[in-house]
């Protein structure tokens, strides 16, 4: 098989990854809000719960990536466990079970995200992993247009269910285009960000403050934009019970349609402009979007706004994977280092969803919005005063590397 076929099947394995990626989790509390008819908190409870099952997963799950030879397997295995949990969210009769399907759905979609980064920097090179990046999430918010399309259209006619009887179907796509690509096509030394010298060990990898900066930046960053998104799909579900999916597809693909020039243009411009700036960006659209929630009404006004998680999301979705390729340079420990801001990314997304349910139930969906928008100022203010640009940075084991060869030359 050719390199350009590789990068073809690539760009289908991210298209068909966009429902499985995340367990269509908006689409689940809409379904729990208009059929079930369950209260926000309840609603936060659940979708929270992939969230945490998610920040207990990722280390290990980028631990597997780094040691693995057979990177396509582990996201052939995961695509079929969240299919197998999309199913069972249609027939999970309580909450329990609802809690108990969220969690398998969120230690398989563990996996994606660093075998997916992994896979491509492994074909591609850390030289074009930038560009890579932004085509892949350029084709994960192509698939998730057309998928929240489908979901719209199969939702109002054939009932919610359905939508999650959908993805599982989708997914069989994730696991054809993973098929195409063959273990000895991925460079497993680069595809970790292997050198030349040993494996950096776990504690002097905690000793790289970036990454602490960075894990906190990140924490900010979903806290403050993951209950978003669901709470604007119940705000529009409320007495449009047969219109719900509708809705609600409308607001993913308002985003996801700004997210697709993003992130291509993200990702070339990374190299350029630097990594800090044009996160920052995404920062402060973040914040303006939840103040704006709060200053109008009506389902276009609200889609217009939601439409601008498209810049924020989209930038964020290219360059973590990029930060995490520049702080872990050298050390073997690229995919674990994934993890590890996965980890992150969980848990500042269940403190989202568990937070939020509780404080639109007591104060309103106005308060609500206006506390992520606070929480999103405050990680703006962290990443710019705290945050290296990491696009020549130099981790703190190739400096101690570097004073030993010196040291060594000098003796």
């Amino acid at each position: 098989m050719t390199k350009q076929r590789i990068l073809r099947a690539l760009d289908w394995l991210n298209f068909f990854m966009a429902d499985v990626g995340t367990g269509i989790g908006p689409f689940l509390a809409v379904y729990l809000t208009a059929t079930r008819h369950w209260n926000p908190a309840s609603v936060g409870i659940v979708v929270g719960a992939q969230s945490i099952a998610s920040v207990a997963a990722q280390g290990p799950a980028g631990w597997m990536v780094d040691w693995s030879h057979h990177k396509k397997w582990l996201v052939t295995g995961a695509a079929a466990a969240v299919a197998l949990g999309c199913v069972e969210i249609v027939q999970a009769p309580n909450e329990t079970a609802e809690v108990l399907t969220q969690v398998l759905i969120g230690v398989a979609a563990a996996l994606f995200a660093p075998a997916i980064a992994a896979i491509s920097l492994g074909i591609v090179g850390k030289k074009h992993l930038s560009r890579r990046v932004g085509r892949n999430e350029s084709f994960n918010h192509a698939g998730n247009v057309i998928f929240a399309l489908l979901a719209g259209a199969v939702g109002s006619w054939a009932g919610q269910a359905w939508i999650f009887y959908t993805s599982a179907i989708v997914a069989c796509g994730t696991v054809l285009s993973a098929a195409l690509i063959r273990s000895g096509d991925i460079d497993n030394a680069a595809a970790r960000e292997a050198s030349a010298s040993a494996v950096v060990s776990i504690r002097r990898l905690l000793a790289e403050r970036g990454l602490w900066i960075f894990s906190g930046s990140v924490v900010l960053f979903h806290f403050a934009n993951a209950a978003m998104l669901p709470l604007v799909g119940e705000l529009l579900s409320k007495g449009q019970d047969g219109r719900s999916a509708l809705y609600m597809s409308a607001c993913i693909i308002a985003a996801q349609f700004v997210m697709i020039p993003v992130a291509f243009l993200t990702g070339n411009l990374a190299d350029r402009w630097g990594r800090k700036p044009l996160f920052l960006i995404g920062f402060g659209v973040l914040t303006a979007r939840g103040i704006l929630y709060t200053l109008g009404k009506g389902a276009p006004y609200l889609l217009f706004v939601q439409s601008l998680d498209g810049v924020g999301a989209a930038i964020f979705g290219v360059l973590w994977v990029v930060i995490i390729s520049d702080l872990a340079k050298g050390s073997g420990r690229f995919n674990l280092l994934q993890g590890v801001i996965q980890a992150a990314l969980g848990m500042g997304a269940f403190l989202s969803n568990f937070l939020a349910g509780f404080v639109v139930k007591a104060f309103g969906f106005n308060t609500g919005f206006l506390g992520l928008a606070a929480i999103a100022l405050a990680g703006t203010l962290f990443f710019a005063l705290c945050m290296p640009e990491t696009s020549n940075y130099q981790p703190i084991w190739q400096r101690a590397l570097e004073v030993k060869a010196s040291q060594e030359m000098s003796a």
